[in-house]
């Protein structure tokens, strides 16, 4: 299950490359980017808005989605990155396990502890982690250090 493209690829490409498990970057234009498990025949497995009216940032559902009918923004890349994390995958049947028992769920967004890639790294993995928040928390740290100097 270890499958370590980085480069951006079409949705076809990602499709006819990515293997059960993958995890699925949408890097965003704005500098951030939303994350699923690849789970075959073109389908990723993600947090999804909760219902038609809902926002994903205060309710999610993570769902079974074809890649090529997530919605993201213009401009947005899709990219099997697997060695983001310096994670080792799971067996595909954890992965299976851990998919199975969250697929339809709902839950409050939380971008500290709870967001997309927490979740695509928990299933993956069995360790929920996310780079993006970590990075976030280090540029703000900075930031405020040269505040007050």
């Amino acid at each position: 299950v270890y499958h370590a493209i980085t480069r951006h690829l079409t949705l076809k490409q990602v499709v006819s490359t990515a293997q059960f498990g993958d995890l699925i970057e949408f890097s965003y234009p704005i500098g951030y980017a939303h994350w699923g498990v690849y789970d075959g025949d073109g389908y990723v497995i993600h947090f999804g808005v909760a219902g038609e009216h809902e926002n994903v940032y205060f309710k999610t559902k993570i769902r079974r989605q074809l890649l090529s009918e997530i919605n993201v923004p213009k401009g947005a890349r899709v990219s099997v990155s697997n060695n983001k994390h310096e994670l080792e995958p799971s067996p595909v049947h954890e992965i299976r396990i851990r998919r199975d028992a969250l697929l339809g769920k709902e839950f409050t967004y939380k971008l500290l502890t709870q967001n997309c890639e927490h979740f695509a790294t928990f299933v993956r993995s069995g360790k929920a982690i996310c780079n993006q928040v970590t990075i976030l928390i280090l540029l703000n740290s900075n930031q405020l250090q040269r505040e007050r100097n």
